[in-house]
């Protein structure tokens, strides 16, 4: 496993997370569709919040399962947890700042968390 950082826009919330990157999701729900996050769960013993607790705000909607987080300074949903795994943490791999999603290193599979 490997540690991987990552931070919002702004750099107020930080996060680091210790993880094999072999699979990513790509959730087609209303809310991950709009914000374009890709995910990838882990235990919430592989996540540590560095700072900006105090930065974060929750959005819930529909059945109120998921917690949403988000900076309230520069908007970025860096990490969540999932409705469909609410035990777990969903991170933004977009979000992090030492991984490219889009290096192909990671499976990309399809999630429908628009039928849930």
């Amino acid at each position: 496993m490997k540690t991987y950082h990552g931070s919002c826009h702004c750099g107020r919330v930080c996060f680091e997370v210790t993880t094999d990157l072999q699979q990513l999701i790509a959730c087609n729900c209303s809310i991950c569709t709009k914000k374009g996050a890709v995910h990838h769960r882990v235990n919430p013993q592989q996540f540590r919040l560095l700072s900006g607790t105090d930065d974060l705000v929750l959005y819930q909607f529909g059945t109120h399962r998921a917690r949403h987080q988000f900076c309230r300074h520069c908007g970025i949903h860096a990490f969540s947890r999932p409705r469909a795994a609410p035990d777990m943490i969903s991170i933004n791999v977009r979000c992090l700042d030492d991984y490219d999603p889009a290096s192909g290193a990671a499976q990309t599979v399809d999630f429908d968390g628009r039928s849930l």
